[in-house]
């Protein structure tokens, strides 16, 4: 079983990412567990045709945990896809740690972690509390980043591979770092930016995908591309990362880059 998590600045694209892997690797006949870690609960929205699911720690709250049963928490989307929101607190309410790892442990006893690929959406680029439990607590063992070429995207990024190396020198820890995800915004020469940071940080540019306005008529339509435009070239690009996911074996320890050594590499690629 793969267990995979991606992480990345808020509203660089992980959910329309993620749902849309889960839907390229659900299409091959695997079995794929994806959860969102959002208070937002939008990760599996798009399997689930709009429909937004009870959250984990919602329930919780309501019901106390030892009453929750598998249906409560686990829902089947677009091909079977088993999708799970984990949630987080009510806003300024304090932070999700002991929440996000009561909802994981509920998910064990209740038999939920299992499947040929488990998907992890992680929330923004926080990497503290809560939402760095699936790699402190050994869920996460591949994590891939994702990223545009904007500097505070990148920032981000680079943040997100000083936690992994953090962690990965824990004697029990198996998170890596998998590869670099280029969720693109049409700007110049993006693509070799990214892969340059990529290479930087000692990890590699997994998949570029563009930027194309069929994934905000797939939303629209409450789908994801995989089930909307299942013969467009993003679908297309969403298929070839679900491929390289499940052949990747390349797990690395990154080295996150100094500030100035980011600003310089960004200023490299500025269109002026």
């Amino acid at each position: 079983m793969k267990q995979i998590a991606l992480y990345g600045k808020g509203g660089i694209g992980k959910s329309t990412t993620s749902a849309n892997l889960s839907a390229a690797l659900s299409d091959r006949g695997l079995d794929i567990l994806q959860i969102g870690c959002d208070p937002k609960r939008d990760s599996t929205r798009m399997l689930m045709r709009g429909r937004l699911i009870p959250t984990v720690m919602d329930l919780v709250r309501e019901r106390g945990d030892r009453s929750l049963t598998l249906d409560d928490v686990v829902f089947e989307g677009y091909r079977g896809v088993r999708c799970v929101e984990a949630g987080g607190p009510e806003p300024g309410v304090g932070c999700a740690g002991r929440g996000i790892i009561a909802t994981f442990q509920i998910l064990e006893r209740l038999g939920a972690l299992h499947g040929d690929v488990v998907v992890y959406d992680v929330l923004g680029d926080v990497v503290c509390g809560g939402f760095a439990m699936p790699m402190r607590e050994g869920y996460a063992e591949e994590v891939y980043l994702v990223t545009s070429g904007e500097l505070m995207s990148l920032y981000a990024a680079n943040n997100i591979c000083k936690a992994i190396k953090r962690l990965s020198s824990r004697a029990k820890s198996k998170t890596r770092l998998a590869g670099v995800i280029c969720n693109a915004k049409n700007l110049p020469r993006e693509d070799e930016l990214v892969a340059r940071f990529a290479e930087q940080i000692g990890s590699t540019m997994v998949q570029f995908i563009p930027r194309d306005p069929v994934v905000q008529l797939a939303e629209l339509n409450k789908m994801t591309v995989i089930e909307y435009a299942p013969e467009s070239s993003q679908a297309g690009a969403y298929r070839d990362l679900a491929g390289k996911v499940l052949e990747n074996t390349r797990l690395d320890v990154p080295e996150p880059l100094e500030i100035e050594e980011l600003e310089s590499l960004a200023y490299e690629f500025i269109a002026i």
